[in-house]
């Protein structure tokens, strides 16, 4: 089922996962439907909702590199519906969500901007099914994941109190993630709430299932490496973006990446931990180019004049 509503920028996808739970995506049409569009996977406990700026820029009629842009919310995320057993929360059931969602709505070739366990399912998804995707984008995520920041998400996530109101929920937002973003305008804290919460009938409430605390434990008890899912993607154009201030992707990952992906192209944001938040204009215009890039010469206008619109 796809509906339309006039305010919106965006087309609501509704479709069936292979084991019958009704999940959701968006699609954000754009003028150039003819390029490699762009999906979005976003982290652990998060949701489409975080991709809607960047999403807003890729699809901009002056944007000169634009494209169509889709996102999903992964089962138990957003406005997927919950799965009855948490202990289908894996990466392994999460992949066939995305290929799922890859089959209904018949998009071919198209890069992958991965945010966390985004970037994650991106890497096994090049090992299992390489023809699924082109370009990837590797949002703080490596092969490597750092434990002390391993272990502050699984510190808060399933245990975040559910805030009475939307001022509440700006506060507690604001209050949780400074540290890792000290430059995030204040005024940006309300926004981005409104990504982390679901809203029910105007008040916040929980944006993923509170069960996926449970997985987490489980896969965290121990922490395997994925190198050889990351090389799998050293036959396609990659791209990882880094978080300044990150405690989960270490710079010293970032160099092993290199030197196992001679071809890495690679992004630092300055002042923003995990993950960085894609909403600021100069990684938006990185992140285009890299695309344009790895479509060749024929895709390759330059963005810069429209830095500032």
């Amino acid at each position: 089922m796809i509906s339309d509503r006039a305010t919106q920028t965006w087309r609501d996808l509704f479709f069936t996962s292979r084991d019958g739970l009704r999940l959701y995506g968006r699609h954000y049409p754009s003028v150039a439907p003819h390029r490699h569009p762009v999906l979005c996977l976003a982290g652990l406990s998060r949701n489409c909702r975080d991709f809607h700026e960047f999403a807003m820029f890729m699809t901009d009629p002056a944007n000169p590199q634009a494209r169509d842009v889709y996102a999903v919310d992964c089962r138990g995320r957003g406005r997927s519906q919950h799965d009855p057993d948490w202990r289908n929360y894996t990466l392994q059931v999460e992949i066939a969500d995305v290929l799922d969602f890859i089959t209904v709505t018949g998009i071919h070739e198209a890069s992958v901007v991965g945010t966390s366990r985004g970037g994650l399912i991106a890497m096994l998804m090049a090992a299992l099914r390489p023809t699924s995707l082109g370009a990837v984008v590797l949002n703080d995520i490596g092969p490597a994941i750092e434990a002390e920041g391993l272990m502050r998400i699984v510190a808060y996530v399933g245990r975040v109190p559910l805030p009475a109101t939307w001022d509440e929920a700006a506060a507690l937002v604001q209050r949780l993630n400074e540290r890792q973003f000290p430059s995030v305008p204040k005024h940006h804290w309300a926004d981005i709430a409104r990504q982390l919460f679901n809203d029910d009938h105007g008040r916040p409430t929980h944006g993923y299932d509170q069960a996926l605390s449970k997985s987490l434990s489980v896969a965290t008890s121990e922490l395997p490496t994925l190198w050889p899912q990351f090389e799998a993607l050293s036959t396609r154009p990659t791209m990882v973006v880094r978080g300044a201030l990150s405690d989960i992707l270490s710079e010293a990952t970032v160099q092993e990446m290199r030197l196992r992906h001679p071809n890495l192209d690679t992004l630092t944001v300055p002042e923003q931990g995990h993950a960085p938040l894609l909403r600021d204009r100069p990684t938006q215009i990185a992140i285009a180019e890299f695309l344009s890039r790895a479509e060749g010469p024929a895709a390759l206008p330059r963005v810069r004049g429209f830095a500032n619109v």
